[in-house]
């Protein structure tokens, strides 16, 4: 992943005091953000979708204002909490606003809950909405949009925020799996960073085609397989078929006691991501147990590196979802060594 380059802020663009825009969650005069800065890079969320669209529109939003190619890295939740923050300048997208984000010169565009406050990043964040959608509504007063890119933000804000009365819901998680099957940096590659490219691409009949034949043999599959990993937690593995349409099967069935369902999966640098899936918004408290983060009932985290396999994957999600005394009660070194492979993830 290449990074912005160094120097100062860059020049700035400027916007009409009579439009209108989400600032903080509530609809405010443009003024009250003022201008944008020239970003140095832009930083979206590798894990789905709604980050990959998002992301190539604050790209294409920077190139419209500011004639030049910024560059685009994408993380994962631990990356990013480890990832310093050295750039003047940033734009931000798909990710929880915090703290260490409050900062002159960036600006972030999110929907995920926070409790921090800004007073000096510019903040764009509406719960109802996805990143992409409000990433959009930025381009659009810039003069940014088409009939393609308004389907490609329908279809993510669709599935992103999993309106599953939509009639368009199944075609949407179609969209979703995308990402989920070939990887962020595979499908930008694929599409040359056009997001246009997405729309009707052929690999979305592969989509098709597994949901209707895989789908209802994973679902049998895993309703006779989910293992506890506390009484709270139940990990599915399922063999074949949309792992995120199946867990939700298996929540909305109430086939499972477990309030709480998790998935692992093992990215091509070996690494483990968890998944974390609810219906009543304990998702997200069970993976900030974990360092992780995303929505109420749909969150995630990376496990440590020391975590090689599914068994040991399991065996560490045991241990730290069902903490012992003893566990509780490390010594120095110990705790010290535990928090410096936390860092590593």
């Amino acid at each position: 992943m290449a990074g912005g380059a160094d120097g100062g802020a860059g020049p700035l663009a400027r916007f009409s005091e009579q439009d209108p825009f989400l600032f903080g969650g509530g609809l405010l005069a443009w003024a009250a953000m003022g201008t944008l800065m020239e970003p140095q890079v832009v930083l979206t969320h590798e894990s789905d979708l709604d980050g990959l669209v998002s992301g190539l529109l604050l790209q294409r939003l920077a190139r419209q204002l500011f004639g030049s190619e910024v560059a685009l890295q994408a993380y994962h939740y631990q990356g990013w909490k480890a990832r310093s923050l050295s750039e003047r300048t940033a734009w931000v997208s798909d990710f929880t606003f915090e703290a260490r984000l409050d900062r002159t010169g960036w600006l972030v565009v999110d929907h995920h809950a926070s409790e921090a406050k800004a007073s000096q990043a510019q903040l764009i964040h509406d719960p109802a909405k996805s990143a992409s959608r409000l990433c959009y509504e930025l381009c659009q007063r810039q003069g940014i949009g088409s009939p393609e890119l308004d389907r490609i933000v329908e279809l993510t804000d669709i599935g992103d925020l999993f309106h599953e009365s939509h009639a368009d819901f199944v075609e949407a998680c179609d969209y979703a799996n995308l990402v989920k099957s070939y990887g962020f940096w595979n499908l930008h590659s694929l599409i040359g960073g056009r997001i246009e490219g997405l729309l009707d691409h052929p690999l979305l009949e592969v989509m098709r085609v597994k949901r209707k034949v895989e789908d209802p043999i994973g679902f049998d599959w895993a309703k006779d397989h989910v293992e506890a990993l506390s009484p709270e937690v139940g990990l599915v593995r399922p063999l074949v078929g949309n792992t995120n349409v199946i867990v939700h099967q298996l929540l909305e069935r109430g086939v499972t006691p477990h309030a709480v369902l998790a998935t692992l999966f093992k990215k091509g640098n070996g690494a483990f991501i968890v998944s974390f899936r609810s219906r009543n918004g304990e998702a997200l408290k069970v993976a900030a147990k974990l360092d992780g983060g995303g929505h109420p009932n749909a969150s995630g985290t990376t496990l440590p590196r020391s975590v090689t396999d599914q068994e040991s994957a399991m065996e560490y999600l045991r241990q730290q979802l069902n903490p012992t005394p003893a566990a509780q009660g490390l010594n120095g070194m110990e705790d010290l060594l535990l928090r410096w492979e936390q860092t590593r993830r």
